[in-house]
């Protein structure tokens, strides 16, 4: 072949790539922008309309007339409750199962394998019939009743899969390198796994953290059939409670004329998960300069 047509055929196959280069670029950013610009939609629909209603007192009074007044004090309460009651069951069995899939059995076992694919169906199964089981279990069975402790047994079933799947690849994900050099340094493997490999992952841990506190605080279906539609202040774990979201719920489809307070209790609950966003990229952006500037020290 002439050297020209070569030459020809090179330049066209670079303009080729170059166009698919800058089509990439565009769909890339074109689809960034949606986002954004849908978050910042939704977010802004919010705020006009229930912003204006929010206040201390509205934070911090009983309801009244069914929501129409008054404010949502127990509700912020019981959606707290029933968020610890998850998260202190959900952390440690998600933590202690993540280490069990790939420190001790291992990862490419038959009965690791058989885990997660059980924790992917799980993850996909409809918060609906999570409710169901849990009021069937934990309200009927043991007799838990409508309770805060059963939506937040419920809530722990949901956010297992999500949990111990993140937490699993954030443990997979540390350097096998971390691992050689403390047991050159003369590490047994459970200081290893506590002083090396968890604070490695630590931000990949809690990012699934953050996910399963968005996933518990905006459930709905499940916490109906669970902790119940009561609105006064819960005494105990084993008093019925209503969340935030059943809340929003309750107000936008039950309650004539009472759309303006389902969007502040909206407005509050955003402002929960971008405020419990916020700390956490806080405190690991904090953890992150101490950790480097204790290395450069250390140097």
């Amino acid at each position: 072949m002439p050297r020209d047509n070569q030459s020809m055929l090179t330049a066209e196959k670079v303009r080729r790539h170059r166009i698919r280069e800058v089509l990439a670029t565009a769909a890339i950013w074109i689809s960034a922008v949606l986002v954004v610009a849908i978050l910042i939609w939704i977010l802004a629909d919010i705020a006009l309309q229930g912003l204006s209603h929010v206040s201390l007192a509205f934070l911090t009074e009983e309801v009244e007339d069914a929501g129409r007044s008054g404010g949502i004090g127990p509700i912020i309460l019981s959606t707290f409750l029933i968020l610890a009651v998850t998260l202190s069951i959900a952390i440690p069995l998600s933590l202690a199962t993540a280490i069990a899939l790939t420190e001790r059995i291992g990862q490419d076992t038959w009965f690791s394998r058989t885990v997660r694919r059980c924790l992917d169906i799980l993850a996909g199964v409809p918060s609906i019939v999570f409710g169901l089981f849990g009021n069937a279990f934990f309200a009927i069975t043991l007799g838990l009743g409508y309770s805060i402790l059963s939506g937040g047994l419920t809530l722990t079933c949901m956010v297992l899969p999500i949990l111990i799947r993140t937490s699993e690849q954030a443990i997979a994900s540390v350097p096998a390198e971390y691992r050689y050099a403390a047991t050159a340094l003369g590490l047994g493997r459970a200081a290893t796994l506590f002083r090396v490999v968890l604070p490695a992952a630590v931000p990949s841990l809690m990012a699934g953290v953050v996910l399963s506190i968005g996933r518990a605080l905006a459930e709905t279906a499940a916490l109906i059939f669970t902790s119940g539609y009561v609105v006064r202040t819960p005494e105990s774990l084993l008093d019925s409670g209503r969340s935030l979201s059943v809340h929003i719920y309750d107000m936008a489809m039950n309650v004539p004329g009472g759309s303006s307070r389902a969007y502040a209790t909206a407005c509050v609950l955003v402002g929960l998960l971008l405020a419990i966003n916020l700390i956490t990229a806080l405190l690991l952006g904090m953890a992150g300069l101490r950790r480097r500037t204790g290395l450069g020290a250390t140097a």
